[in-house]
């Protein structure tokens, strides 16, 4: 868990600084003021782009074109620190020396649920298969060199299609990257669906279970499917067969009903449901529950299913991260969280910690 958190020259927040004590962090305050920013700061102490997906540029403040720098302390006294300068790619450092992206997933696991993804089950499959490899991420750390190594091949043959190259001693190489790296994201795809779902039977929980399935996957034996392929791809100007085109599918278990067709309220809460089976499931196989990004998740349900939601992240020891545009909205958790007011101060984001006992 993060003991302490600081955000320098971070969107709208000049300096935050956070002394954390491993409770769920309720962030309170009006749209604008900078909550979500927080929730993204601690997102980018994983692989990847964070929670919005940001470039480097769109991460630092805007009147002060300096650069940004995330600060982390873990409670096993490890420490993170990641920033980016102006047009370039951003760094990670741990414990002063520096890393690789791919060396926090080892560290920390993170999983979020934010607005943008209420669309999830009813959008482009593009969004549901990110999801699932953040999933997959978080019990495979290894799974992000997969899927890296994945896309990369994948963009050099591409770019051989759409150049009309028709030698094939051009493709082969990537190909067999292709299938090898394809076996390794299908697997691990694979593993991660059976967890939720032996982490979502073995659970009592007020949200609805969901089955998932992997569809549209055609990856198996890639290497021989796309040399088969090839003059099609090269039609398309890009690669038809892979693992970049499955889509995951959800089901309302207790109602054998896709979640594309199922109502707002039931598709939030399948959402909620895995989020929670991911916690349950990462804590059961390591010891330690990751942390938990609920973006304005109480806004979305009525006082019963909030009231159910933070009693199981308490059972679960969960060190979540929620805002709200109220602090009533957090009342059911009492002393059993931290509570940070945030304002907006002539552009910056100030945040106070608050006592609510």
């Amino acid at each position: 868990m993060l003991t302490e958190l600081t955000l320098l020259q971070f969107r709208s927040h000049r300096r935050t600084h956070l002394t954390l004590d491993g409770r769920p962090v309720a962030i309170y305050g009006p749209n604008g003021a900078g909550k979500t920013n927080i929730l993204e700061a601690v997102s980018l102490l994983s692989p990847g782009r964070g929670l919005r997906r940001a470039s480097g540029d769109e991460l630092m403040r805007r009147d002060e074109s300096v650069g940004w720098k995330l600060q982390a302390a873990l409670s096993n006294g490890q420490e993170i620190e990641t920033s980016a300068q102006p047009g370039a790619s951003r760094e990670v450092q741990i414990d002063g020396k520096s890393a690789p992206q791919v060396a926090l997933g080892r560290m920390l696991r993170v999983v979020w649920l934010v607005p943008a993804m209420d669309r999830l089950w009813i959008e482009g499959a593009e969004g549901r298969r990110r999801f699932l490899d953040r999933l997959t991420m978080s019990f495979i750390p290894a799974h992000a060199d997969a899927v890296l190594s994945y896309e990369k091949a994948m963009r050099e043959r591409n770019r051989l299609l759409k150049d009309m190259v028709r030698d094939a001693s051009w493709y082969g190489a990537l190909e067999a990257r292709m299938g090898e790296a394809a076996r390794d994201i299908r697997t691990n795809r694979q593993i991660a669906l059976g967890r939720l779902a032996t982490a979502q039977a073995a659970a009592e929980t007020a949200f609805p279970a969901a089955d998932l399935a992997i569809v549209n996957d055609d990856s198996a034996d890639l290497a021989e499917a796309l040399a088969e392929g090839r003059m099609r791809d090269m039609q398309a100007g890009r690669s038809l067969s892979g693992p970049h085109r499955a889509d995951l599918e959800a089901r309302y278990a207790a109602k054998n009903q896709i979640a594309a067709q199922c109502s707002t309220g039931e598709q939030k809460a399948l959402l909620i449901s895995l989020i929670l089976a991911n916690a349950r499931a990462l804590k059961h196989e390591t010891g330690e529950a990751p942390l938990v990004l609920l973006d304005e998740v109480a806004a979305h349900l009525d006082a019963t299913r909030r009231a159910a939601l933070y009693d199981e992240i308490c059972t679960l020891g969960v060190q979540a991260f929620m805002t709200g545009t109220g602090a009533e909205l957090f009342d059911t958790l009492g002393p059993r969280a931290q509570y940070f007011d945030v304002q907006e101060d002539a552009g910056l984001s100030c945040v106070t910690e608050r006592d609510v006992s």
